[in-house]
């Protein structure tokens, strides 16, 4: 998966980590439907983002969901998913995005591309996977000749830059192309006012997104002689960040223009997380949930407090639920091996293969997957997005 909007399900709340995992799988499941199991490979989580904006703005029905069987990416459990416009809109930027992503790489020579037969075969997915997003944006009124054509400018553009060169002239064709995909989800909702300010925020995603691509990828661009737009065009880290920083609160802006029926997810996603996610590109961040663990004495009753809860009182603990039936042996295995190869295992917690019982992961402290909670800091009301509501004007 790539993206840049990757939030720690350690950060959400129970309700939201259901809702953004619903729309992760339901644009793997959309990928797949329309497309074939080949595409699902595209699933990324800054697609998603297009089917949380429909879904924020048209609002939540029960005829959105549907219970997807088993995966071993939910640790062959079933989940609620996402489905609809949004989803199948999501699906189809998908697609084009990632076929430019594959241009881009061929482009660059990088790794097997630089091989003539590996490039002319990437050169056929990438273009069957424009055709099969052309063909689900226009069942949704959608057209992706947009985003095509702001792919196609790209490269023009980028062998055109050279010292001096603005680096927004660099980061337009990526503007356009999100700004098109964000305001259609009004169109999809039924609230054609708010495509105006959603463009706009799009606009600015789309220029976090290629200046944080450019600022991971500096080190290893250079070590390997790779086009990078920050060297390019002489542009220093500080300059980028500044950038980020005036398009972090454009996005912020933009969507209190925008009418939602229910913005919780949007707004952890669109104001908390993203902001995060220029932090880490920066490295200016700092995470371990082991940093977030308190004490229980700290705040608790001290041993032998009289005032303590007592057994089957009201502040007792609620009884612990019943130990689910253990898995046989060869599905345990087969469940093993999903989350190894998901990395479920290196962070957070995860459900033993064999037991079901909530297990640690192997790496109980998360690096740079997940900072400490300090979401709502720059606005003095403590934490909010690890609740189900915001409290701050952010």
């Amino acid at each position: 998966m790539f993206g840049i909007v990757r939030p720690c399900t350690h950060r959400l709340s129970e309700g939201l980590r259901t809702e953004w995992m619903a729309h992760l799988c339901g644009l793997c499941l959309a990928l797949r439907a329309d497309h074939g199991q080949f595409a699902r490979i595209v699933t990324n989580y800054d697609g998603l983002i297009v089917s949380v904006l429909t879904e924020a703005q048209a609002g939540a029905t029960p005829a959105g969901r549907r219970t997807a069987g088993p995966c071993p990416l939910r640790a062959m459990r079933t989940a609620p998913v996402a489905m609809g416009e949004g989803a199948r809109l999501a699906a189809a930027v998908s697609l084009v995005l990632a076929s430019a992503k594959v241009r881009d790489h061929v482009a660059d020579r990088d790794g097997l591309l630089a091989r003539r037969p590996v490039a002319a075969a990437a050169r056929r997915v990438a273009a069957g996977w424009d055709r099969a997003g052309a063909r689900t944006g226009a069942a949704l009124g959608f057209d992706t000749a947009l985003l095509v054509d702001a792919v196609d400018r790209q490269t023009g553009i980028e062998t055109l830059a050279g010292p001096g060169t603005p680096l927004l002239t660099v980061t337009e064709p990526t503007e356009t192309a999100t700004a098109a995909a964000f305001a259609h989800t009004a169109v999809l909702a039924g609230k054609l006012r708010n495509a105006a300010p959603l463009a706009e925020a799009g606009r600015l995603f789309g220029r976090l997104a290629h200046l944080l691509d450019a600022v991971e990828d500096r080190e290893a661009d250079a070590a390997s002689g790779a086009w990078n737009p920050l060297a390019v065009t002489g542009t220093s880290l500080t300059e980028a960040r500044r950038l980020c920083d005036d398009a972090l609160h454009g996005v912020r802006l933009a969507l209190r223009e925008v009418e939602f029926t229910d913005d919780k997810l949007v707004h952890v996603l669109l104001a908390h997380e993203l902001r995060r996610s220029v932090d880490r590109a920066f490295g200016t961040s700092s995470c371990s949930h082991r940093g977030l663990e308190v004490p229980q004495a700290s705040f608790g009753p001290p041993p032998g407090n009289p005032y303590g809860p007592t057994p089957g009182g009201p502040a007792a603990p609620s009884p612990p639920r019943p130990p689910r039936e253990r898995r046989g042996l060869i599905a345990g295995c087969l469940v093993w091996a999903g989350l190894a190869c998901t990395c479920q295992m290196c962070c957070g917690t995860f459900e033993d293969p064999w037991s079901r019982e909530r297990r640690d992961a192997l790496c109980n402290d998360c690096g740079d997957c997940c900072e400490a909670c300090d979401c709502c800091g720059q606005c003095g009301e403590g934490c909010c997005c690890c609740g189900d509501s915001c409290g701050c004007d952010c």
